[in-house]
This record gives C-alpha cells, sequence and structure tokens, in this order.
C-alpha cells in the first residue's frame, strides 16, 4: 500500500491537504484557547489539548483517507467550541473532559449502528440551526465592541475580508488572518515567542461526570458536531461523486474523540466547508488519486500535535481584540447559513425563534445550559403548533 502511495502522490494533492489544514486551524485555535482558560486549563493543559486535537484528528483523517482511498478530511468542531465558551461558567474542566467523552460515545454508537441519520431526522434542521445561530450570535456582536475606541483596527480586517471575498473566497479567511496579524502588531502590543523545538506533552485530566454536564454540554455538543460537522461533511464527500462509508467514519471518528477527550480532544469531527479543498478536481484528475489529499491533511495536524507547545504559547500571546475580530468575522458565514435557514420555514418560524432567542440568552436552568434548553422547548412549540 505504501508503494501505491507512492505512486499515487502529487505535488496538487499535497499543497489542497496543506490548504484545508490551515483553513481548518486558522480561526478557530484562537477560539480552543479560549474555551480552555475558561474551563481553567492552565498553559500546560492547553498544550495537551492541542497534542491531543492534532494527532487525534491527524491520524483518524490519514487512515481512513487511505483505507478508502478517498479524501476523509477531518478537524475539531467550530461550532463545538463555540458551544462550550458559551456553557463555560456553568462546568468545571474535569466536568467539560467528562462531557467531551460522552459525547464520543455517543458519535461512536450512533455511526457504528447506522441510526445517526434517524436521530437527526427527529430533530427540525430549522431548531438546530436556530439552536446553533443563538450560540453564535454573542461572536458576531462581539465583533463591534472595541470599534469606538479601535475602529482603525476593526474596519481595516472587516473591509479586508469583503474585498477578499469578492475576488478570492476560497482563500479569503486564511489571508484575512494574516492581514489581522499585520495590523495588530501596529495597533496593539504583540509578543512573538521564541521559535524553540519543543515536543508538547500530553497531560491526562481526570473526568468528571455529571448529569448536569451530560445534559447540558455533551448532548448540545453531540447534536452541533452531528448537524453542523458530520451530515454536511457527508454530504461533501457524496456531492463529488464517491459513496461514503458513512456507518464505519462516523463510528470510528467517534472512537477516536472518546480515546483523546481525557487529553483534550473536545471533537473529532468530519470537516465540512474545508474538506471542499481535498475532493475538488484541482486536487488531481483522477479521483482515485485524490485520498492523497487527505492524508497529507492528516500528516499537517499530527505536526502541529507534537509542536503544540509553541503554538500555544503564540496563541496566548496574541491580543484579545486580535481574538475577537477574527472569530467574529470567521464565523459570520456560519451565523448567516443558520439564521436564514432557520427562518426560511414559515411553519416552523415561531419555534425557530423561540430556539434562537432562549439559545442566545445563556441562562442556565437547573445546572443545564440554555443550548439544551432552547433546542427542547422549540421542538415542544414546534409539535404544538404543528398538532392537529
Amino acid at each position: 500500500m505504501l508503494k501505491q502511495l507512492i505512486n499515487d502522490f502529487s505535488l496538487s494533492a499535497a499543497f489542497a491537504g496543506i490548504i484545508t489544514f490551515i483553513i481548518g486551524i486558522s480561526v478557530s485555535a484562537v477560539l480552543v484557547i479560549e474555551g480552555a482558560q475558561r474551563l481553567g486549563a492552565t498553559p500546560a493543559q492547553i498544550s495537551s489539548w492541542f497534542f491531543a486535537l492534532g494527532i487525534s484528528i491527524g491520524l483518524i483523517g490519514a487512515l481512513l483517507s487511505w483505507k478508502y482511498k478517498y479524501p476523509v478530511s477531518t478537524a475539531w468542531s467550530t461550532p463545538g467550541i463555540a458551544l462550550i465558551i458559551a456553557s463555560s461558567q456553568h462546568y468545571s474542566l474535569a466536568e467539560a473532559i467528562g462531557a467531551f467523552i460522552v459525547c464520543g460515545i455517543l458519535v461512536a454508537i450512533t455511526g457504528f449502528s447506522g441510526i445517526f441519520q434517524k436521530i437527526m431526522s427527529k430533530i427540525p434542521l430549522s431548531l438546530s440551526c436556530a439552536m446553533l445561530a443563538g450560540i453564535l450570535l454573542k461572536f458576531g456582536l462581539n465583533l463591534f465592541i472595541h470599534l469606538p475606541d479601535q475602529w482603525f483596527f476593526t474596519l481595516g480586517t472587516l473591509s479586508s475580508y469583503f474585498i477578499l471575498k469578492r475576488y478570492v473566497p476560497r482563500y479569503s479567511i486564511v489571508i484575512m488572518v494574516c492581514i489581522a496579524f499585520i495590523l495588530s502588531t501596529i495597533f496593539c502590543d504583540v509578543s512573538i515567542p521564541n521559535l524553540s523545538i519543543e515536543l508538547t506533552t500530553p497531560l491526562w485530566i481526570s473526568p468528571t461526570f455529571s448529569l448536569q454536564s451530560i445534559i447540558g454540554l455533551a448532548i448540545p455538543l453531540f447534536i452541533v458536531n452531528i448537524s453542523s460537522q458530520f451530515l454536511p461533511g457527508i454530504g461533501m464527500i457524496k456531492s463529488y461523486g464517491y459513496q461514503p462509508n458513512t456507518n464505519q467514519i462516523v463510528g470510528w471518528i467517534g472512537v477516536t474523540q472518546t480515546c483523546f477527550a481525557p487529553f483534550g480532544a473536545f471533537s473529532v469531527c468530519l470537516a465540512a466547508i474545508s474538506a471542499a479543498v481535498s475532493l475538488d478536481h484541482q486536487v488531481h484528475p483522477d479521483p482515485k488519486k485524490r485520498y492523497v489529499a487527505g492524508i497529507c491533511c492528516g500528516i499537517c495536524y499530527i505536526l502541529m500535535g507534537i509542536f503544540a507547545t509553541y503554538l500555544t504559547h503564540l496563541l496566548i500571546n496574541l491580543p484579545q481584540l486580535f481574538i475577537i475580530t477574527v472569530a467574529g468575522i470567521a464565523l459570520l458565514g456560519t451565523i448567516s447559513h443558520n439564521i436564514s435557514v432557520a427562518f426560511e420555514d414559515s411553519d416552523s418560524r415561531d419555534a425557530s425563534l423561540f430556539t434562537f432567542l432562549l439559545s442566545a440568552s445563556g441562562i442556565q436552568i437547573l445546572g443545564i445550559g440554555s443550548a439544551f434548553w432552547g433546542l427542547v422547548f422549540g421542538i415542544i412549540i414546534y409539535k404544538f403548533l404543528r398538532l392537529k
């Protein structure tokens, strides 16, 4: 098989894998830092998070691409870490780790059993999108909180994003992050750590399992990951003419998250939007040789995990203004998409609005976060209004 890989290797496929990796981490890496910090993680534990994410995502993506001979691009879930940030004040780090394990188990069960699509069919798409839009709303609003005192940086970054989106949409996020970093060195205090070759040490974080964290974090995280990552990820693979081994892919990804969750792997998922880079015809004219891109993307994640300590030091030293602005811009497309889907069906609009507002409220009831309650009450209203 190694000989076949060497024969099928191409620079275009390798480059596609690298770009898929860069798009996957370019913005949401700063959200991982914020989520881990809000849960009380130390810098060493944050490095362990990146180690666990890099190794788990890279290993399973590369192995599945090798086994099935089509690109299986994997990533962590940006909406998932947004949910964790929104819920972080309600749970300890140990409880969050327990929730990550439970989420991985749920993904594995629904994958291997073949029922994950049946479960998602029971939850109206409009309501799951409304929940996700509500969770992400504050990230969009935070984009403008520093506008009065840092208007040049904010407007400069926003302007660059929309110009890039107009002319080079595929790479707009990646280039925007670079421009934002340059602007932050001019208008903010940026401390860049010295480059050092230091291998990352994984740290075991003992999990705590509580009913509140399972209901309020694990189940919403499971729903967000399935709806925003796995379903569109499978759909993306199908759209390029492949017949994905859905049950095995979802199941083994769930197993991988479960194994690496105690070290900080909060989600291991199929890549959605960025996966198109590795699946496109530009990767290789022969669809049977595009799997090389998935392997190269996985290798990039593994290298990121090995040298995660430097990445952590770099991200921790970035200005808060940079993180808030870049995160807000990066999530604009996700917010608008989910709002659009949530309210496009007039029959479910009232239920979607209730789900959206309750999920965005950030309240906690019985120790359980607003995302769960928004979805539960939204489904109740949805069903009630459809009674005949």
